[in-house]
């Protein structure tokens, strides 16, 4: 890896964090099975730290990302949510959106409650990101605090240092135009029709979903129905992510 003026990498830095900030009891490391939390628990191996790592399944996260984190990562604790994707779809009677992202919240962003969390969190990856401090408090419960260790890290170091040290990732990446291996069909991923062919499966359940979400929203009252006529309406619109929104009550779906 490449040193900064005084003579330290990336790694030698977030070295420094985990040790200056470990806990007793040791961190609550977020691990999704991506190069970010593959280099993070490197790094608190490196170390020396003590930590559990955690794994929230979503329902819909590709199957070879939770092989991979299976056979790769034995010694991370796998979390099933207390409902589903699916079911979280019809109780909410809608789906994930950029604007309404209740998704990571709700499947994600769930335990280490009490606990310092190791966080994949870097500042290239956005504006946002970027403005975040290394370590700070959650601010949806006082009692979690971030650490985001690898914050200064860019792409190129990441994968850098995982060729460097022969890490296991997802062979996902190496397929051409793979850069990030989430959730199947995530708000936020632009991947649409190369996620529809090739997890088709999961995709139905998505579909699934959004036809009941879309009847849960009609019984309830609500405006889902009132902007589109049909489920298949909502379905496709939800599917282009270049679509504008309906209007307004789209970010009012909860009340309305």
């Amino acid at each position: 890896m490449d040193e900064d003026l005084f003579g330290k990498t990336a790694a030698d830095y977030s070295v420094e964090i985990l040790r200056t900030f470990e806990p007793p009891e040791g961190y609550y490391l977020a691990f999704s099975g991506g190069k970010d939390s593959i280099v993070l628990k490197a790094m608190a191996d490196l170390a020396g730290v003590r930590y559990d790592a955690h794994y929230h399944t979503t329902c819909c996260d590709p199957p070879e990302v939770v092989r991979f984190i299976r056979e790769h990562h034995p010694d991370v604790q796998r979390s099933m949510p207390p409902k589903t994707m699916w079911q979280l779809i019809v109780d909410k009677g809608m789906l994930p959106t950029r604007t309404a992202r209740w998704c990571c919240s709700e499947l994600k962003e769930r335990g280490g409650e009490g606990r310092i969390v190791l966080t994949g969190v870097r500042s290239e990856e956005s504006p946002r990101r970027a403005n975040r401090k290394i370590v700070e408090v959650c601010y949806k419960n006082p009692t979690k605090r971030f650490v985001h260790a690898i914050k200064h890290w860019t792409s190129a170091d990441i994968w850098g240092y995982i060729r460097g040290a022969h890490l296991p990732y997802p062979s996902l990446y190496d397929e051409p135009g793979v850069t990030r291996v989430g959730c199947v069909l995530c708000p936020f991923s632009r991947a649409v029709e190369f996620d529809i062919a090739r997890w088709p499966k999961i995709a139905a359940a998505w579909k699934r979903a959004a036809f009941r979400g879309w009847e849960a929203n009609r019984l309830k009252g609500r405006s889902i129905p009132r902007l589109f006529a049909n489920p298949e309406a909502y379905w496709t619109w939800w599917l282009d992510r270049d679509a504008p929104s309906p209007g307004p009550e789209e970010c009012s779906l909860f009340g309305n």
